[in-house]
């Protein structure tokens, strides 16, 4: 707890009903949140960070939930070194749930699991930035401190691979690539192609063909 970043003690907080336990040794892992016999694990980072601890407590017959946010809107903060605001400026970008499936890929297969389920959090959040030169060369040594919940906006919850597919836009055809996905999402053509890999690797969606070069796919 003493290494706790906001986010992830507010998500704690957000997700907690009254009886609730923090921080709790179970199996040789520490549990965010334990209710009854359910374990919550709020995971603001990688899921292949997870993926052992998972397992492990699956095949212990544990059930498990997985909290996970993702940003819908973003305030930039960035602080000076004795924390002064420098500035602040919204985002362009925009996450969504299907940006969930960037994560997935780490283990696309345990979300059919009847253990596992996983609830994605769209939040409202302000993201702390303090420069460090000679880092995070992409945002000019401008490094990512800390990341602040300053509202939920919605949730979903995840029990099975069949709730990922209904995140399929609607109109996308019988057929359609990775290119027709992300077009109607509005998303990069990357997390498509993690859509996709996490729908076939489920069985919701199976390979046609191809059309020109790009394989085509249809739900099964």
């Amino acid at each position: 707890m003493l290494r706790e970043k906001p986010l992830h003690a507010a998500l704690k907080q957000w997700c907690a009903e009254p009886g609730d336990r923090f921080e709790v040794a179970v199996g040789g892992f520490v549990i965010d949140v334990v209710r009854d016999d359910l374990l919550i694990e709020v995971q603001t980072s990688s899921f292949s960070k997870m993926k052992r601890k998972l397992v492990r407590l699956l095949d212990d017959g544990h059930r498990i939930r997985v909290v996970h946010p993702i940003a819908s809107e973003k305030v930039i903060v960035r602080v000076g070194d004795g924390g002064e605001v420098l500035g602040r400026r919204r985002s362009p970008k925009r996450g969504s749930s299907v940006d969930v499936f960037a994560e997935l890929v780490s283990f696309p297969t345990l979300v059919d699991h009847p253990g596992l389920d996983l609830v994605i959090v769209l939040t409202r959040e302000e993201e702390l930035r303090r420069h460090q030169p000679g880092k995070a060369w992409r945002r000019k040594g401008w490094v990512v401190e800390e990341r602040h919940l300053v509202e939920v906006l919605d949730s979903m919850l995840i029990r099975s691979s069949s709730d990922l597919a209904d995140l399929l836009p609607a109109g996308l055809g019988d057929r359609f690539t990775t290119a027709d996905l992300a077009s109607r999402l509005g998303c990069p053509r990357r997390i498509a192609q993690q859509m996709t890999y996490c729908l076939r690797n489920t069985g919701q969606i199976v390979q046609t063909g191809k059309r020109g070069n790009a394989i085509e796919y249809r739900r099964a």
